[in-house]
């Protein structure tokens, strides 16, 4: 989180100002859902992330609950009726979310894998030449970032371009508003919020209006986007506080220059980090270039024995969570919006002294 909105957080915390500076006298943790102090902050948080991500009007912007685990099954129960039987559904598989989501669709639909990196042990993208989708798909699924596997597609597919119609969905999780999205060429989009949106507890959902209304019986009413949408997320009690600091993130992103600057920024400490990885005896990234994530820098040690050395090492230099995913092992650094540049540095130097002090 960046340390302004967690100050502004701190301002507010018994005694919430709105955009006047007009105190009400409690906290956001003690406001009513259904009032109007809440309501002006959805609605503030809305607009701003409209705002930023140039999303169109015909897109709904929701605010709901579960994480993108819960996205998963919301997904298709949503996408996949009414009409009677198990529609066919496409998943691109780049990754271990990937593989989660194309799991747990096979409970509400026939899920078909049209592409997967899984023979490389996901380190890069199959062209989208290669896939092979599916006639009538509801939909089509992409993780566009998978923060296990450190692979990112850097331009979202146009599936016009295989003939097909059918509409794009997104698990941006973990590279949301990290950089600018082409909407053109997306039906929904999904993020848990504890990335680069704010705390864990919220999930943004962005849908496309004609998407709604298409939901399996069995879906219940407070995850039918339809009814969320018509309530301007306040269907069921919504996560008001994560609601609150997303919008304070939002608003610090305007400060920073919008999606254009963050995106050069997060550039920049890629570029760094991965510039400082392939120029190392000792260091090593397996994924392919075109496809490196600019979030999550998964990286290995050619001496897998040095791996607990050089964890010491970091977190005594004030270097935390690097410690690869257990599925993979080996270190991983996540470069979200609100690490700065010199937190970077920092790594690199280290990885360098590190690398001396074992050559």
């Amino acid at each position: 989180m960046p340390l302004e909105v967690l100050q502004r957080a701190a301002f507010d915390m018994t005694n919430w100002h709105d955009a006047d500076g007009k105190p009400s006298g409690m906290g956001v943790m003690e406001m009513s859902h259904r009032g109007k102090a809440f309501g002006s902050i959805v609605q503030h948080a809305q607009a701003c992330l409209r705002r930023l991500l140039a999303i169109p009007e015909a897109f709904h912007i929701l605010f709901m609950q579960g994480g993108g685990q819960a996205q998963n099954a919301l997904v298709p129960m949503n996408l996949c009726g009414p009409a009677p039987g198990r529609p066919a559904v496409d998943f691109v598989i780049t990754g271990s979310w990937s593989q989660k989501s194309w799991q747990e669709a096979a409970k509400y639909s026939q899920p078909h894998i049209a592409a997967s990196a899984q023979a490389s042990e996901f380190h890069h993208i199959p062209e989208l030449a290669s896939w092979q989708l599916s006639p009538g798909a509801r939909y089509v699924h992409i993780c566009s970032n998978e923060t296990i596997h450190g692979v990112e597609f850097h331009t979202l597919p146009d599936l016009r371009a295989l003939g097909s119609d059918a509409p794009l969905v997104v698990d941006f999780s973990s590279h949301v508003a990290s950089r600018p999205v082409d909407w053109s060429r997306v039906g929904l989009a999904f993020a848990g919020a504890q990335k680069n949106l704010g705390p864990a507890g919220l999930t943004l959902v962005v849908v496309r209006d004609d998407l709604l209304g298409t939901a399996l019986e069995i879906c219940p009413s407070a995850f039918n986007l339809q009814n969320i949408a018509a309530s301007d997320s306040l269907f069921n009690t919504p996560p008001t506080y994560g609601i609150y600091m997303a919008g304070l993130v939002f608003d610090w992103l305007e400060q920073q220059g919008g999606m254009d600057a963050i995106e050069a920024r997060n550039i920049e400490k890629a570029t760094l980090l991965y510039q400082a990885i392939d120029g190392s005896d000792l260091y090593f990234n397996p994924v392919e270039p075109a496809c490196r994530s600019r979030m999550n820098v998964p990286f290995f040690l050619r001496n897998p024995a040095l791996e607990s050395a050089f964890l010491q090492g970091a977190e005594q230099a004030g270097l935390l969570q690097l410690k690869g995913h257990k599925s993979v092992g080996g270190l991983r650094a996540s470069l979200y919006n609100a690490m700065p540049l010199a937190g970077v540095q920092a790594l690199v130097a280290f990885m360098r002294s590190f690398e001396r002090t074992r050559a």
